[in-house]
């Protein structure tokens, strides 16, 4: 079973806005060390999964060229994958106060996934009078009771006060009338050949009534800044008298898909594929919490990427491909005509190992994915994430670790991420995981990480949760 994600809120009542968002930003750390992962381990080489399932031709949604190998005899010293998520959650923590957007005030009805900037206070009791819990009637004093002719509905005001031997039809969320002693619930009253009411057993005097204040009172504080913002939260705060709520505006976000090859529309044909990356991205973007402000492709042509990176405005530019050292891989000159510092290049982890992650400006980062389709899901976990996570001032995952069912074969000396699913208190490893395909992670519920030298059958791994399969706030993609 997956474990309910981390929340923050209940030791951060005491503090102030900028307090919590920090206490936020700095809960739960997901960039825990995998066994093996050693700083300097050996990266980049011949045969790496950036290119194709068999190291050449073109992967669907890639291209070769754009994510081959360094030359031959390049060493690169790539970064470990542990170490790579962590210095993605320092490059969002570092952005400077200065640079940070506000909190924004946003309608309920576009506020899922955003979290909370200012603390959810109580602006009317809960509820805000006394109120029926059952359908039934309202009855004062003892039985038996004479029936009033008209009922009492929820929206409507309040009757005349009930004298004791008196009663009369209510239904549930409706006012009680005052004096009332008790709801006696249909199903536990019957009336005689006069009308008069009996109770079937015992009335207790306030049974069924929800009293006014119940809840909460006003003034008392729901929820703390740093609260994630569930259909639960939304409910919450429409009956507690909100029309919009104070969160941190999601990160923004320009995708960038590179490539001559790629059509948007019918078969492969003629060197040319489907581009699997362009649909792919942007709603896994929002599910990870940012404003996808653009979609963009942009042909093999260094000056057009210049353009489009130097001009973006958004606090994240992800690209697709380009990551290698082949002929038309624009991103690494790009980022150094740009004047970028690069905080990345290169992860020791399978898929995806050319990935990078670079500052490109104050407040500006670029997580430069690789072509292939789950390469570009691999980096996607790796960099995109945790940057994301933290400019979203959203609460961290908890680890967990589940058994494989079954043995995994590892990379000498890098991670490896492979779709499975769930089964019962088991992943099951999924096929078709390699560097081009889909298969295996469209039915994916997670990502297993295994460590260098691969899991044996009942070995314990650590789940990386797809947005759409774990039942927290990710479900939302628009």
């Amino acid at each position: 079973m997956t474990p309910p994600r981390s929340r923050i809120g209940e030791d951060a009542e005491d503090l102030d806005v900028e307090e919590v968002l920090a206490l936020v930003r700095n809960s739960g750390d997901t960039t825990r060390g995998a066994p093996g992962h050693e700083p300097g381990a050996p990266g980049h080489e011949p045969g790496d999964d950036g290119r194709g399932p068999s190291g050449h031709g073109h992967p669907p949604g890639g291209s070769p060229a754009r994510d081959a190998a360094p030359p031959a005899g390049h060493r690169h010293r790539a970064t470990p994958w542990p170490e790579a998520r962590a210095r993605a959650e320092r490059a969002a923590r570092g952005i400077t106060r200065a640079a940070r957007r506000a909190p924004v005030s946003v309608p309920l009805d576009t506020a899922l996934g955003l979290t909370l900037a200012a603390p959810l206070d109580a602006l009317t009791d809960l509820p805000s009078f006394d109120t029926s819990a059952m359908d039934g009637w309202a009855v004062a004093g003892p039985a038996p009771w004479a029936v009033r002719e008209e009922g009492v509905l929820a929206g409507h005001a309040g009757q005349e006060p009930l004298t004791d031997g008196e009663a009369v039809r209510i239904a549930t969320g409706a006012r009680i009338p005052a004096d009332t002693t008790a709801v006696l619930r249909s199903e536990h009253g019957r009336t005689d050949d006069t009308g008069r009411l009996y109770a079937t057993r015992e009335v207790v005097p306030g049974q069924d009534i929800r009293p006014r204040g119940q809840e909460c009172r006003t003034g008392d504080q729901l929820l703390a800044a740093g609260t994630l913002v569930t259909p639960a939260v939304l409910g919450l705060a429409a009956a507690a008298g909100y029309d919009t709520v104070t969160a941190v505006p999601r990160p923004r976000v320009d995708v960038l898909v590179l490539g001559d090859e790629l059509l948007t529309e019918g078969l492969p044909h003629d060197g040319l594929i489907r581009d699997a990356l362009g649909p792919m991205l942007p709603p896994w973007l929002r599910a990870l919490g940012a404003e996808v402000t653009a979609v963009r492709r942009i042909r093999d042509d260094a000056d057009a990427l210049h353009e489009a990176i130097g001009t973006s405005e958004a606090d994240v530019v992800v690209t697709t491909g380009g990551t290698a050292a082949g002929p038309v891989d624009h991103l690494h000159p790009t980022l150094r005509r740009l004047g970028a510092e690069l905080l990345v290049d290169g992860v020791a982890v399978r898929p995806g190992h050319p990935m990078l992650l670079a500052r490109t400006g104050e407040a500006q980062h670029l997580v430069g994915l690789p072509g292939n389709p789950l390469a570009a899901v691999s980096g996607l976990l790796t960099l995109a994430e945790p940057l994301l996570r933290i400019l979203a001032a959203r609460p961290a995952p908890e680890p967990y670790t589940v058994p494989l069912r079954d043995a995994v074969q590892g990379h000498p000396h890098d991670t490896r991420l492979v779709p499975a699913v769930l089964r019962g208190d088991q992943a099951v490893p999924l096929h078709y995981n390699g560097p081009a395909m889909l298969r295996g992670m469209a039915a994916a519920d997670a990502l297993a990480v295994v460590p260098p030298g691969g899991t044996r059958p009942g070995q314990e791994a650590e789940l990386l949760d797809l947005p759409w399969a774990s039942a927290g706030i990710g479900v939302c993609f628009t």
